[in-house]
Parts: C-alpha cells; structure tokens; sequence
C-alpha cells in the first residue's frame, strides 16, 4: 500500500529544501549524463573504426610487389618483383590456412568502356572469383565471376552500379555486350561496394581472359587472400610463409623490407581493436567515477539534511515513530531525488548525443555516437539503488538518535 501522508511529507520537506534539494539531483544528473555521453562518444569511435574496414575483409592479407634493396646470394640491390600466375597458385596451395584468395592485375592505360552510344573512362581490374569475399563485393544482379570463367578464358564481365548506370541508364545490364579497349565482354553481374564511389565504377573480369585480351602475358599486381578464423599469431605466421616462398622464387632475402608490400587486415584490425578496448575501459572507468561521485554527494548532503532535521527527528521517536519509520523517511526521499536526477541526466545525454549526431558533418574515425539504451537505463537503475545504499547510512543515524538528546539540540 502507498503511503500518501508520507510522499506528503517528504514532498513537503522537498519544497522547503529546494536548494539542497537541487544540488543533490544535480549531481546524480550530471554522473549519469556525463556516462551517457562517454558511452556514446565510444560507440562513435568504435563504428568510425569499423567504417575504414567496410570495405575489405578485416581477415585479409595484400602482398604487393615492389623492388629488393638488398643483397642477395651475389646479385645487386634494384631488381623488380614481378608475379606471376604461378606465384598466385603457390600462395594459394602452400601457404596453410589460406581460406578465399585472389590475384589481381590491371589493364595498363585509358580504359575505354563502351555501349553502343554511351562510353566512360573506367577501371578494369582482373581478379579470381574469391576477390567477391576479399573486398566484400555485394552481388545486386546476376552473378560474379565464377571458375568456368577464370578455366575457360570467357569473355564476362561484373560491372559496378555506377558503370551500370552510367552505360545503360535505368535498362536491364545482364546480358548485354561492352566494349572495352576494343575486346567485347558479356555483363554476367552487376555490384554494389560500402566503400568509396570509385569501388562502384570498377569492371571485374578473369584474370586469364585479361592476360590472353590486354597482353599482360602472365603478370600479377597483386595477391590477396582471406586468413579464415585465423588468430593474429597464425595470420603473421601465413605472411611469414608468403614472404619465405615467394622469396624463393624470386631470389630476394625474405627479410627484405622493399622487395615485398604486406598489408595485414588481421593486424590492423586488432590493432584498433585492443585500442578500442582500451578507450571504452577508460570510458566506464571515469563514468563508474562520476556516478561514484554523484552517490557520495547524495550521501554527505543526506547527512547534512538528518543533522538538520534532529530536533525533528527526536519529537517523531518521542511520540512513538519507530525506528524503521524513520529509515523508511530519508531513504524514499534519496530514492524520489535520485531516480527523477538520474532519468533527467539520462533524457538529457541521449538528446545530447542526437544533437552531436545531427550536427557533426560525418567523419571517418567519429561516426553516428549513440548509446545503448538497455546499457543506460541499466546505469541508471544501479545509480538509484547506490542512492538508496547512500541514503542508507544517513538514515541509519538518524534512527540512532535518543528522544531526549534530539530534543536537547540546538
């Protein structure tokens, strides 16, 4: 049952305390929005983190080649890498472990990329059918390159959603024919990409079609693979791997730091990872804090309020309040104080964090700040049971207090 000449009173006791009283809220408000706020402001840097990797498989490795700048069993410093198909077939069956994989060569020149009337100068890049998972190319019509493609030299072609629109408008692309560089290739797909606008206005085909069509003989820019649910010690292992075979086809020391270009996503990844781990530790450290702060105000102003209401407190105790009575009193007037405070501070940091939202032009390390609200109210339901904890000592002493000492304060 409610006890309404109760909440009378302690409204009462409210309205003739408003300064104490607003002090108290302000500081349960103020933790929990200062939480609010961090926590979001994490989530902010945490999806901007995320952003860079949309783009490609954060469980991949790029090895490109470059030049040796060292020695090596006799022969000069200077000489270039090139890959071949065979290099890409020695990574993709001897390195363990490899899970999707890919060489990639590009058309050298102005790609011309024509349908009947419509044209554009786009980029044609050459690549095995496992390139789809590596940059996390999204399939919106048709298919991707597939083996038959790559073993039967076939003249197919997936072509971004851009180029798709730039050649044929608002028209069906699958099956239609496009010319590139004078060599025409049939759309089997066309693709979407969450990168940049130049990862829409690509044109994938076979690398074998392209090393027969172009007269890139059997040369490789690139060779990329995915690491499957490698840890970061096994995927650093594979990149060893790599560097050790492909050095002995090449004859450069594998410790060379020019000969070979190594991206490891793996790395990299987990490189943010630890540091956003780190940055949300910190986050619920000095949040945990403040809310720590804004609980022991509660209960050093409570303190404040029981010496005050002594005499008060000593006429209820002579005229025959017991002592849970009064417990009762001080902690529903921490617990009223507190939950009104904390659900302010936390309406206040979710409109805050809107505002942020809205107003900040996007950015790629800081991107939508938002806050889990199960996390928030959450918080917020803890910071009013250690309100009702801090009030508890208060109250606490002010069951404590003799009849006749109360009545003797001044």
């Amino acid at each position: 049952m409610i006890d309404f000449d109760l909440w009378q009173e302690i409204l009462d006791t409210v309205r003739r305390n408003k300064l104490r009283t607003a002090l108290t809220g302000f500081s349960v408000a103020w933790g929990i929005f200062m939480l609010v706020v961090l926590l979001g402001s994490g989530t902010g840097l945490q999806q901007g983190v995320e952003y860079q990797f949309r783009d490609d498989a954060t469980n991949s490795i790029f090895v490109r080649a470059g030049r040796t700048s060292l020695p090596h069993q006799g022969m000069r410093p200077g000489r270039d890498v090139q890959f071949d198909t065979r290099d890409y077939d020695t990574v993709r069956d001897r390195v363990p472990g490899v899970e999707h994989s890919s060489g990639r060569a590009f058309i050298r020149g102005s790609t011309i990329v024509r349908y009947r009337d419509e044209s554009g100068n786009f980029s044609v890049r050459a690549v095995h059918p496992g390139h789809q998972f590596i940059e996390k190319t999204l399939v919106r019509q048709g298919r991707f390159l597939n083996e038959l493609d790559q073993r039967e030299f076939r003249k197919s072609a997936v072509i971004g959603t851009l180029v798709a629109e730039a050649l044929f408008g608002k028209s069906p692309a699958i099956g239609r024919e496009i010319e590139i560089n004078g060599v025409f290739f049939q759309v089997v797909g066309v693709f979407d990409d969450d990168g940049s606008e130049q990862e829409r206005e690509l044109v994938y085909v076979p690398v074998s079609t392209a090393q027969r069509a172009f007269g890139g003989r059997d040369r490789l820019a690139q060779i990329l693979f995915t690491t499957g649910d490698a840890t970061l010690e096994e995927s650093q292992e594979m990149e060893l791997s790599v560097k050790e075979l492909l050095a002995n086809r090449h004859l450069f020391d594998p410790a060379d730091p020019r000969a070979l270009f190594v991206t490891n996503n793996v790395e990299n990844f987990q490189r943010f990872a630890s540091l956003m781990a780190g940055i949300r530790a910190f986050i619920w450290v000095v949040g945990i804090g403040t809310l720590v702060a804004g609980v022991v105000g509660v209960s050093n102003i409570m303190m404040i309020a029981v010496k005050e209401r002594t005499r008060e407190i000593g006429i209820r105790k002579a005229v025959g309040a017991t002592p849970f009575s009064v417990v009762r009193l001080v902690l529903e007037e921490t617990v009223l104080i507190t939950a009104i405070a904390g659900y302010a501070g936390l309406v206040l940091g979710v409109f805050t964090l809107e505002g942020l939202a809205r107003a900040l032009p996007e950015a790629d390390f800081f991107r939508s700040p938002q806050v889990d609200l199960g996390v928030a109210l959450s918080a917020t339901l803890l910071l009013v049971v250690a309100g009702a904890l801090a009030g508890f000592f208060p109250a606490r002493r002010a069951a404590a207090i003799r009849p006749i000492e109360a009545l003797r304060d001044e």
